[in-house]
């Protein structure tokens, strides 16, 4: 099968350009190799793949590289999006260009070339805000974003809910937990905790770091999407998660612990604003259609991590120190950051 896959080089589109090429798929990867992508997470599979730098708002530029290969792609898989909150906060237009632009510039594409699939990647962060202690969201439930990424983000979904029914392109939608593992930009809370810890730099931690997340090793999501470009049906969202719901501070600690370096680094730093208290959904309706469910436990998942970035320490402190210049920024703009929650 000849795939399409947007935001290749991303952590998450990566791992599963790599997942996809180990089961005999044949990936058209699109990425546009701004901060977050990186084509060394795809060097592994470089002979395999057919990579174009491209940018998802260029509808001209997507729509050649679509008809360059003599024949369309089956499926669309898109990653593709501007993802971080904190960014959002300050820059909302890059993210309406981005994620709701640039998935209607795709949308029209794959209907007009005839597209057997279109598999979006959304996040749990649509559904806003979950109290402690109640049932994870399902796919049923009203979406209410709280950010102005995963309002971004959100009215992707509504597009490709509309394109749906307006002109029958067979779309699925997915909105995975939050990710973790090899490979992710340190602007993300657990590869930049890992990176000022490896450094005994202080760490600097939102609120009361109460806030929780639920927390899902990359892999396992990429077998999740593959399982729903297989056998997801057409129309449908699915939830992709874990039971792994982890408070920051906890998060933080068993990197530390991992690390031998002690609590004494966390600084405790004023709240983002907006910052939702809780994300988690309930993933019934995937392992009951697909027979997905998530396998790797979070101190399985968070152990690799470490070592992995441990084995990898040039990589993530070069990419580090990127992440830190805009940091300093984010600093001067609405008060003293703390790490990210994503």
């Amino acid at each position: 099968m000849k795939i399409m896959i947007t935001g290749a080089a991303g952590f998450i589109g990566s791992a599963f350009a790599r997942l996809a090429v180990s089961k005999g798929l044949l990936p058209v990867c699109v990425d546009k190799l701004s901060y977050a992508g990186d084509l060394e997470r795809l060097k592994s599979v470089s002979d395999k793949i057919h990579f174009h730098k491209a940018d998802i708002a260029d509808k001209e530029a997507i729509g050649r590289i679509i008809a360059s290969g003599g024949f369309p792609p089956r499926a669309i898989v898109h990653f593709a999006a501007e993802t971080h909150v904190d960014r959002s906060i300050i820059d909302p237009a890059s993210f309406i260009k981005a994620n709701v632009t640039g998935t209607e510039n795709l949308l029209e594409l794959a209907l007009f070339h005839g597209v057997e699939k279109f598999i979006h990647i959304s996040t749990d962060e649509v559904y806003g805000d979950l109290l402690a202690g109640a049932a994870g969201f399902r796919e049923t439930d009203c979406l209410a974003p709280n950010s102005p990424y995963s309002a971004s983000k959100a009215g992707a979904d509504m597009f490709v809910r509309a394109f749906r029914k307006t002109f029958g392109l067979p779309v699925i939608t997915v909105r995975p937990s939050n990710n973790y593992g090899p490979w992710q930009y340190p602007e993300k809370l657990i590869p930049l905790c890992i990176a000022r810890a490896m450094r005994g730099e202080s760490i600097p931690l939102y609120g009361t770091g109460e806030n929780i997340r639920t927390w899902l090793f990359v892999e396992d999501c990429a077998e999740a999407i593959l399982q729903v470009l297989e056998r997801g049906r057409d129309g449908e969202t699915y939830n992709i998660g874990s039971s792994e719901e982890k408070m920051n501070r906890e998060v933080i600690g068993a990197i530390l612990k991992h690390l031998g370096k002690g609590e004494e680094l966390v600084k405790s730093v004023p709240d983002r604003p907006g910052h939702d208290f809780r994300y988690a959904v309930d993933t019934a309706k995937i392992e009951k259609e697909t027979g997905w469910k998530a396998r790797v436990r979070f101190d399985e998942g968070i152990e690799k991590t470490v070592r992995w970035y441990g084995e990898n320490s040039d990589w993530l402190f070069r990419k580090a120190d990127e992440a830190r210049a805009f940091t300093d920024g984010l600093k001067r703009r609405f008060g003293e950051m703390g790490t990210k929650t994503k």
